[in-house]
């Protein structure tokens, strides 16, 4: 392709209404245009991009044996009903009614498909002969995002490769989970990614087992935990600490409990302040609702609830924080002054409560708090667990190693599903003695926008993007110096031939400008190779060859040249598809 026959609109300032480095690029090299909040247009360089790294998804689904289809965008409104997630996704669900002659018509804008695929599933599939089967789509999937942001990175359109695994087991399923999360890492080396597969909690998908595959980045709206030492990592969400129950540090203390005025001091710090002591030296009594049923949950002051660990530890279906009522009714008083002293219900308490002495905490009194308190002594503690989130130096729940935080980029998600959906949908399958049982499911997520969004986002340096072979836009950035000179751009053509015909993806920069700016937007675009025709190589019969993150260019023979970089780049593939 020639750049003159093509769409780049290069930038040479910094976009102000882009606030990272992923977007400021991909709009300065030309990818992307903004439609609306949450919209881009794919402009000619980063359309090639995504379909380079939606094939490459495509071409290890089919060897991890999955197969393809393609399903509407348009969904109907009571699927989502039926299975629960109208509720669950809220103001995230695009639905809308339309008029169909002389009736009203409700749909959806699938933001996934799980929905979808088992309706079809339970269509299709009667026998346990049929399975185990896994499907995948690359479709357009669409979410009001309320608070579009980062570029691609946060839209309410995009490109996404979901898969779908049936079988008749948790065997079946474990093992269609394993080759996704297998394909997964090689769709991610194969795009030059660096990458972290960590524990992750499933969310409004549902199910019981996920793993999230993150990039680390400084922008990245994740936070990730991960041991050094042993690989460990998860999300926040899911993240487990290597506490342990530990001995009740202050049932022995002389201290005696009382009781102190706290005159409209609601909050763990107004009364940190006012008392003059830490906020890791109180402790945080919050009431939930677990299965509508009210329970306390004691943490030490500086310490954030982990929900999806309160819900693990009371086996709970479903839990909420509670309502100002409940809250009174269990405590005493109103919000803000709850302690463990006291409570009307039961509560389970932090691993790291266990080891406070002389604490202070919520009175269950109106305007006021204790100081003294000491858990086994002045309220019961039976056992205790990991109900906070994780810390940057907490112990590693796997080996003797400490935690480390990283932010990062999400790019796919993996899911056992079970059997919330078949149930929900009535999906079955005839056993080998006729009996009927729903299918055992999987989901895997992988978002191809931000595949390229997190990869402008790692891969460049201060004069533009560096793109990998496997996925650049163009394989090699051929430059004649001088587009007026016909010697020049002889060599440049014959160049550019040989180089195609040998199936190399070459994009000739043939317009008539100076060479200190095509050098720029050869830099802010980020091609891999660049070969350079004209000047004083041109008299010595050579041609430069530079990578895009070399500091020397090659000279190499202008007979040469073609074939030189074509071996250049088939090295870099077969490196990239090696993994």
């Amino acid at each position: 392709m020639r750049w003159s026959q093509t769409l780049i609109p290069t930038m040479k300032e910094v976009p102000s209404d882009a606030e990272i480095p992923s977007h400021q690029l991909m709009l300065r090299a030309g990818l992307i245009r903004q439609l609306m909040a949450g919209a881009y247009t794919y402009l000619p360089l980063g359309y090639r991009a995504i379909r380079k790294a939606a094939e490459i998804v495509r071409q290890e689904m089919d060897k991890a044996g999955a197969v393809e289809i393609f399903m509407p965008a348009l969904q109907p409104i009571e699927l989502f009903e039926r299975t629960g997630r109208k509720d669950a996704f809220g103001n995230v669900l695009i639905n809308f009614p339309i008029r169909r002659r002389d009736h009203e018509i409700h749909m959806a804008l699938g933001p996934t498909h799980e929905e979808v695929v088992t309706d079809l599933m339970s269509k299709l599939v009667n026998s346990y002969r049929q399975l185990p089967i896994t499907v995948y789509q690359i479709q357009t999937k669409f979410r009001n995002e309320e608070r579009p942001r980062f570029g691609v990175l946060r839209t309410s359109e995009f490109l996404m490769k979901d898969a779908y695994s049936f079988g008749t087991s948790l065997e079946q399923l474990n093992d269609a989970y394993t080759k996704m999360y297998d394909a997964y890492c090689r769709i991610y080396s194969r795009c030059g990614l660096e990458y972290i597969p960590v524990e992750a909690e499933s969310g409004a998908i549902g199910g019981d087992a996920s793993h999230e595959f993150m990039i680390p980045a400084e922008n990245g709206e994740d936070s990730i935990v991960r041991c050094t030492a042993c690989g460990y990592a998860a999300n926040l969400e899911r993240a487990d600490t290597g506490r342990q129950q530990s001995a009740l540090a202050g049932v022995d203390s002389s201290t005696e409990v009382k009781t102190v005025d706290t005159p409209g001091m609601g909050t763990m710090d107004a009364v940190a302040e006012f008392l003059k002591v830490e906020t890791s030296q109180m402790i945080k009594t919050l009431i939930y609702l677990a299965d509508d049923k009210p329970v306390g949950v004691l943490l030490r002051g500086d310490h954030e609830a982990n929900e999806g660990k309160l819900r693990r530890a009371l086996e709970a279906e479903t839990l909420e924080l509670a309502d100002e009522l409940t809250i009174e009714e269990v405590t005493g008083a109103p919000v803000g002054f709850a302690g463990p002293t006291s409570l009307k219900c039961k509560y389970i308490v932090d691993h790291d409560v266990a080891a406070l002495v002389d604490a202070v905490a919520g009175a269950n009194s109106l305007d006021q708090h204790l100081t003294g308190v000491n858990p086994g002594r002045d309220f019961a503690v039976e056992q205790t667990f990991d109900l906070r989130n994780a810390v940057d130096g907490d112990p590693c729940p796997r080996c003797e190693g400490t935690m480390e935080f990283v932010h990062g980029i999400e790019v796919g998600h993996v899911f056992k599903l079970g059997t919330k959906y078949s149930v929900s949908l009535d999906a079955e399958f005839l056993d080998e003695k006729e009996k009927r049982h729903p299918l055992v499911m999987g989901c895997y997520g992988i978002g191809v926008n931000r595949i390229i969004a997190g990869l402008a986002e790692t891969c460049h340096d201060e004069n533009g993007l560096i793109w990998p072979m496997s996925i650049a836009p163009y394989e090699v950035e051929l430059i004649p110096l001088n587009v007026k000179d016909e010697v020049v751009m002889q060599e440049a053509n014959r160049i550019y031939d040989e180089l195609t015909s040998a199936g190399v993806e070459v994009l000739m920069d043939d317009r008539e400008a100076r060479p200190g700016f095509k050098f720029k937007d050869a830099d802010l675009v980020g091609i891999p190779l660049r070969i350079v025709v004209g000047g004083k190589g041109l008299k010595d019969g050579i041609a430069e060859v530079k990578w895009r993150t070399g500091s020397d260019a090659e000279r190499i023979p202008l007979a040469d040249a073609a074939s030189h970089v074509i071996g250049l780049v088939q090295a870099e593939k077969s490196r990239l598809a090696s993994g």
